[in-house]
C-alpha cells in the first residue's frame, strides 16, 4: 500500500533496506549461531547517519521524528531483529536525555548518540522489578557533588556494548515510585560493571546483560530533570520508544512472509506448487492482510505522536500489542507453510519465530500494554454516563 511517504522517507526506508539485503542477510544465520554481536553492521549504520533520524539538527542528527526511525527499524527487521534491536535500544537509551536532559547534558551526549560513535542502553528492569517498576532496589545516595549507586539491573540490550546509560535509581524508597529519579552513566565510571552476556532463546546476536553498580560515584550533573521524576522519565521514554518495538514486529512478519511465498511457489507436492493449494493461499492471505494492518496502525500512531505533544500512552501500547502479536503468529504460520524445512536452521524462518517472541516481552508484556489500554480507557470515559450520539 502507498502510505504517502515523503521523498526524504522513502530515501530512508530505500537505504536501510538496502544495508538490510546487502550487509544483514549474508550474515544473520552466522550472527545467531556464534551469539556475535553485529559490530561491523552498526558502523554501516553509523556510516549512514541513521542513528541520528529522530535527533534534532543542533545536537548533530537529521531532525526526523519516531515515524523515519521506525521506517529504517521496519526494514532491519524484515532481515533480523536482533540487529534491528541493537539499533533500536540506543534510541531507547538516548530518548531519557532528548526528553529531559538539560541543554549541558544534550550537547555533550546526542552529537555522540547521533553519530553511531556511542551506542546506548536503558537501565530499567531488575531481577525483582520488570513490569513493577516501583520494586527497584538499585538506590543513589546523594553525597556532596555527587550520588552513590548500588544495584543490578537485568537484561539490558546493548549492554556492556554501550558507552552511555540512562539508568532508574530510587533516591527516597519511602515515596515508592515517586522516589524514582534517572541517571546519565558511562561506561568506565569506576564501581560500574557488567555481568555475563546471557544466552537466549532468539536475538541471540544482540548483547543482553546485567549492569552492576557497586559504590559507583558518579556525578550530580547527570541527573536527569530531578529527584522523584525517575519514573515518570521511564514510562515517557516506553511511550516514545513502543512503536520502534511494532516496527520490529511489523518487519520481522513481513520478512516471514517474504519466505514462506517463495518457498510456496517452489515447493511441489502432488505434481503442483503448493501455492495452488487453497489451504495454502488462505495462510498467506491472512498473514499478508494482518502485517498490512499492523503497518497501517504503526504508520498512523507515528504520524499521531509526531504531531501530538500531549499523552499517546494508549496509542503507543495498541501498536506495540497488535503488531508484535501479529509477527507471533505470521512467523508461527510461515513455519507451518514451510513444514518439515521451517523447522529447520537451513531456513531463516526458524529463527524468525524464535526472535519474534520476544517482542511480546520486552519494553512491557503484551499483558501490561492491555493493562495500559484498559486504563486510559477508563479515564476516557469517567464520568460519562451516555454514548455521544452519532451524525
Amino acid at each position: 500500500m502507498d502510505y504517502f511517504l515523503t521523498e526524504e522517507q522513502l530515501m530512508i526506508r530505500d537505504l536501510a533496506a538496502q544495508i538490510a539485503r546487502e550487509k544483514v542477510i549474508p550474515v544473520r544465520a552466522e550472527l545467531d549461531e556464534k551469539e556475535e554481536f553485529p559490530s561491523e553492521i552498526m558502523k554501516v549504520l553509523a556510516d549512514s547517519d541513521m542513528f541520528g533520524l529522530y535527533i534534532p539538527e543542533e545536537y548533530g542528527g537529521m531532525g526526523g521524528g519516531i515515524l523515519e526511525n521506525c521506517i529504517a527499524i521496519e526494514q532491519l527487521s524484515r532481515a533480523c531483529i536482533a540487529v534491528s534491536v541493537t539499533f533500536a535500544a540506543s534510541g531507547l537509551g538516548c530518548y531519557p536525555i532528548l526528553l529531559y536532559g538539560t541543554e549541558e547534558q544534550k550537547k555533550k551526549y546526542l552529537p555522540r548518540i547521533a553519530s553511531g560513535k556511542s551506542l546506548a542502553a536503558f537501565g530499567l528492569t531488575e531481577p525483582n522489578a520488570g513490569s513493577d517498576a516501583g520494586g527497584i532496589q538499585t538506590t543513589a545516595v546523594k553525597d556532596g557533588d555527587s550520588y552513590i549507586l548500588n544495584g543490578t539491573k537485568q537484561w539490558i540490550t546493548n549492554g556492556g556494548e554501550a558507552d552511555i546509560y540512562t539508568v532508574i535509581a530510587m533516591t527516597d524508597r519511602s515515596r515508592g515510585a515517586r522516589g524514582a529519579s534517572a541517571f546519565i552513566l558511562e561506561k568506565g565510571m569506576e564501581g560500574f560493571k557488567f555481568g555475563k552476556k546471557e544466552k537466549k532463546m532468539g536475538i541471540r546476536a544482540s548483547a543482553t546483560r546485567e549492569l552492576i553498580f557497586e559504590d559507583c560515584r558518579i556525578p550530580a550533573r547527570n541527573l536527569l530533570s530531578r529527584e522523584g521524576m525517575g519514573f515518570i522519565v521511564a514510562m515517557k521514554t516506553l511511550d516514545k520508544s513502543r512503536p520502534g518495538i511494532a516496527a520490529q514486529g511489523v518487519g520481522l512478519a513481513q520478512g516471514a512472509i517474504d519466505e514462506a511465498a517463495v518457498y510456496a511457489k517452489t515447493r511441489i507436492q502432488f505434481g503442483k506448487p503448493i501455492a495452488a493449494q487453497q489451504a495454502i493461499q488462505h495462510m498467506l492471505a491472512d498473514m499478508t492482510t494482518q502485517t498490512e494492518a499492523a503497518r497501517s496502525l504503526l504508520y498512523a500512531t507515528c504520524k499521531f505522536m509526531d504531531s501530538n505533544p500531549k499523552n499517546f500512552s494508549k496509542e503507543a501500547a495498541m501498536v506495540k500489542l497488535f503488531a508484535t502479536d501479529t509477527a507471533m503468529k505470521v512467523t508461527t504460520d510461515a513455519v507451518q507453510v514451510m513444514g518439515g524445512y521451517g523447522y529447520m536452521r537451513e531456513y531463516p524462518v526458524e529463527k524468525m519465530m524464535r526472535d519474534a517472541k520476544i517482542l511480546q516481552i520486552y519494553e512491557g508484556t503484551n499483558q501490561i500494554q492491555r493493562n495500559v489500554i484498559g486504563l486510559e480507557l477508563v479515564k476516557e470515559y469517567t464520568g460519562k454516563t451516555e454514548a455521544v450520539p452519532v451524525g
